[in-house]
């Protein structure tokens, strides 16, 4: 069986930062700030945005105290940037 290109795919090792990023991406998406890879379009949807911002504020409350300080910085940077234009969508 001849291998697929996605079998192919070098993944980063799995953590924290990679986590945070890929939420972060995904809500970005949500908000309408990048292209949704499915549809090739830059659409909003705000309640899935808000979900995974809250999943986010979950994921900074459950590793309080756990976390490195880049991880820190990071993930209070992504939480910020990521209210700040949910804000401004929902004016």
């Amino acid at each position: 069986m001849a291998d697929t290109p996605a079998e192919n795919v070098k993944f980063p090792p799995a953590s924290l930062n990679v986590l945070v990023s890929t939420l972060a991406t995904q809500a970005l998406v949500a908000l309408g700030q990048m292209v949704n890879p499915a549809t090739n379009k830059a659409e909003a949807n705000l309640p899935f945005a808000k979900h995974l911002i809250d999943t986010l504020e979950v994921l900074e409350a459950k590793t309080e105290g756990n976390r490195a300080p880049e991880e820190t910085q990071l993930l209070g940077g992504a939480l910020h940037q990521l209210r700040m234009i949910y804000l401004d969508a929902n004016k």
